[in-house]
């Protein structure tokens, strides 16, 4: 291979890289709107100023692009705050999830755009399944994802782990319940809300807890 054909060769993948990029970008952009015809593939590919083709090339269907948003903003999301020889007692651990948890939810343009997303497609897993078949793998991964990161948040505490799961499981559309009583507005003091819901996981999580 010449100089000149590998040049070119890395130059074509960079401009493929930055025309999938922003094609993501887009993407997010417009499903964090909200706005009527946000879940259009069309219109997120005029936006990014590509074509359908393009994002057939690059993602190879619509099912493809949505798998590809919500890989990226896993991505962005990253794990939970904690690192390996972390320290801190049981309840400063929670509050940090409960209080990560919900400012994501309220001021992520990535979290807006996934909430609305979901809300475009199906309900039923097995028609998620046939119709989108790689945006159902990819949230059901966020499962497994979400419940070993709150694992590793506890691994080095006297905590069940079974109990562990459990809070993983309902968290997660607990806060979205109370980003929805923010949106919506409400008389409750969230900040007592969170310090309630705080103070619940740690006392089911607590060793004395367990008999």
């Amino acid at each position: 291979m010449t100089t000149e054909a590998r040049v070119d060769g890395r130059r074509s993948n960079r401009r493929g890289a930055a025309g999938r990029a922003a094609i993501l970008d887009a993407a997010v952009t417009a499903l964090a709107s909200g706005s009527p015809g946000s879940v259009s593939a069309n219109r997120i590919a005029k936006t990014a100023g590509a074509t359908w083709g393009t994002v057939k090339y690059q993602f190879g269907d619509v099912d493809g692009l949505w798998a590809a948003v919500l890989r990226q903003t896993a991505e962005r999301r990253g794990e939970l705050p904690y690192r390996e020889n972390n320290r801190s007692p049981l309840p400063q651990r929670v509050g940090e999830i409960i209080e990560t948890l919900f400012a994501g939810l309220t001021t992520s343009a990535d979290a807006r755009a996934i909430e609305n997303l979901r809300a475009a497609l199906p309900r039923d897993h097995a028609e998620l399944e046939r119709l989108y078949p790689n945006t159902a793998a990819e949230l059901a991964s966020w499962k497994d994802s979400w419940t070993h990161a709150c694992q590793k948040a506890f691994a080095d505490l006297d905590v069940d782990p079974a109990r562990v799961k459990e809070v993983a499981a309902f968290l997660p559309a607990a806060l979205r319940g109370l980003v929805s009583e923010a949106q919506l507005g409400t008389y409750s003091d969230l900040d007592e809300a969170r310090r309630g819901l705080t103070r619940s996981i740690v006392a089911y999580l607590s060793p004395h807890s367990h008999n």
